[in-house]
């Protein structure tokens, strides 16, 4: 899946450079190493480009990157988050290039895995965004969705999302409309941010010539009374973070009315109101959310081209769930293999060092009479632990 915290990773990875270059990977390579894709490869591709940091893509990069891939594309170095990602046989895919000096790091986002969207989606429930209830039946499914016997590594777990201010500066444009441009407004869930929305959003920026697009997001509670079952599959915090990401989208207002209206159109001076091809499903009291600005005359609809929903991308997972969680078992159970072996390597190696540290007081102790504990005692207290 693409997710905000592969946005957040890329706006790291942004910010210790000048360029950005993105290798996508194919569904094949995807399959080989950790199981089936959500996203179709050419979905990935141009939801990748779509992220506002990125500079250019590379499809079909190789799984494991190399030193030649590095220089083909003249980088200078790469970088991945600070969780692990491992070959069909258990390998570092970044050996190569971190032994060379040419890998950075960049800090793994808490609180969103794509373990845990689909999760999610498997579980008919609310309990994913009702805070009063997520410490029981959610948290008890969420954490044993697809672990391995006996495991639990420290990338794969399920834990909550909390949303801080800085995490909204650091993804926000922080830009005001200017004079001339052409402020657009568009309302929706935006839920499991897909190629249907980026698609959509593409098509309403390039309405304008200077386009200025606000994303307005429904509440959690608002988006289940329209689209019902366990949906939002993510909840509004995180589904801010996914628009905001995205270069087409210039603001969000975070908990939008349902009803565009009068108020909310003359606070941003709003010019044109966006909605795409799907049902406009009525307010509550049965009144067309968007009569204000058809009233006005600045209403358009939206065609896309794309036929990818939310609904569809839920299909997809349960129709594959058994491959679903076959593959977050073997990846799990992968990097606990990983873990453990490094975990060994590591004590190999202190010991090694300890010993080697020692060796000069084993020298000295052959100049010690063993009947004198006085002399015994006066030795660096390492020392007196080897000697006994």
């Amino acid at each position: 899946m693409v997710h905000y915290g592969h946005s957040n990773q890329l706006r790291q990875a942004r910010a210790m450079g000048d360029y950005l270059i993105v290798g996508v990977h194919t569904d094949e390579e995807i399959s080989k190493h950790k199981g089936p894709p959500v996203f179709t490869q050419e979905e990935r591709y141009k939801m990748v480009q779509a992220i506002k940091w990125v500079d250019e893509v590379v499809p079909a990069a190789p799984y494991v990157t190399t030193l030649e891939t590095l220089d083909k594309y003249s980088c200078d170095f790469c970088v991945h988050g600070n969780d692990i990602t491992l070959t069909v046989d258990g390998r570092d895919t970044y050996e190569e290039v971190k032994q060379a000096g040419r890998y950075r790091e960049c800090q793994r986002t808490q609180g969103v895995s794509t373990t845990d969207l689909v999760g999610r989606m498997l579980l008919v429930t609310k309990a994913h965004h009702s805070g009063h209830e997520i410490s029981s039946e959610y948290r008890e499914y969420a954490d044993s969705f697809g672990k391995c016997p006996g495991g639990r590594n420290p990338w794969t777990g399920v834990s909550q999302f909390l949303q801080t201010s800085q995490k909204i500066i650091q993804f926000a444009s922080g830009k005001e409309p200017q004079p001339g441009e052409t402020v657009i407004y568009v309302a929706g869930a935006f839920d499991l941010f897909h190629i249907g929305h980026v698609d959509f959003l593409e098509k309403v920026h390039g309405l304008a010539e200077r386009p200025y697009v606000i994303a307005g997001l429904h509440f959690d509670q608002e988006v289940n009374h329209y689209k019902g079952k366990n949906y939002p599959i993510m909840n509004l915090h995180e589904r801010t973070l996914s628009v905001l990401a995205c270069r087409y989208v210039s603001e969000v207002v975070i908990g939008a009315p349902y009803a565009v209206t009068a108020e909310l159109l003359d606070h941003f001076k709003v010019d044109l109101v966006c909605h795409g091809k799907t049902e406009i499903v009525p307010d509550k009291d049965g009144s067309d959310p968007y009569q204000e600005p058809k009233r006005r005359g600045i209403f358009c609809q939206i065609d896309s081209g794309s036929d990818l929903t939310t609904d569809l991308i839920v299909q997809r997972i349960i129709k594959n769930r058994l491959e679903y969680e076959a593959r977050n078992q073997k990846k799990e159970a992968k990097e606990l293999a990983f873990l453990e072996a490094r975990r060994r390597q590591e004590g190999t190696d202190h010991a090694a060092s300890r010993v080697g540290s020692l060796v000069p007081w084993a020298w000295l102790l052959g100049t010690v009479p063993p009947t004198s504990r006085a002399s015994l005692a006066a030795l660096p207290t390492d020392c007196s632990r080897f000697c006994i």
